[in-house]
């Protein structure tokens, strides 16, 4: 016995019109929320070339910033000159000391001053980065941006 059914099937229609809404609202929800931030990692580096090459002495002397690591990679210390900053936070105290060298009333790029970074072939990379960050700037409670030094460059590796 052979069963048949009757029932018609309708084809489902799909309505674009609310689907573009839809996408439109989106699109201007994003549009309107977005919010540009500071672009991170944009750092003026100078890096060494293959060749040392001596230009024009700067009128202001350098600040030889020294990064020692242990043997596993780990930050051993930092050294600003001839001053050795131990403790829990050696960025923070670094930072400090710079901002009590160099002013940064005038803006962003009055100051010529430079810095170099030594840094053992072995440390991690977040050390050189929050070395950097500690030397280039700060951005204040009201989200105002302070330069500190705006030149930075790294020492060519020992032999």
């Amino acid at each position: 016995m052979k069963f048949t059914s009757h029932q018609r099937r309708e084809d489902i229609i799909v309505q674009m019109t609310p689907m573009i809404d839809i996408v439109f609202q989106l699109m201007f929800f994003f549009l309107f929320t977005f919010k540009i931030a500071l672009p991170e990692g944009d750092f003026s580096i100078r890096m060494p070339s293959s060749k040392s090459s001596s230009g024009a002495p700067s009128e202001t002397p350098l600040l030889k910033v020294r990064l020692r690591a242990t043997p596993e990679g780990e930050l051993a210390g930092v050294q600003l000159g001839d001053v050795a900053f131990n403790g829990a936070a050696p960025f923070q105290q670094l930072h400090s000391k710079l901002r009590g060298l160099i002013p940064d009333e005038a803006g962003p790029g009055s100051s010529d001053q430079e810095v170099e970074i030594e840094a053992d072939f072995n440390l991690k990379y977040r050390y050189a980065m929050s070395a950097i960050t500690a030397i280039t700037g700060y951005i204040d409670e009201n989200g105002a941006r302070h330069t500190l030094v705006e030149r930075v460059r790294f020492a060519p590796l020992g032999e």
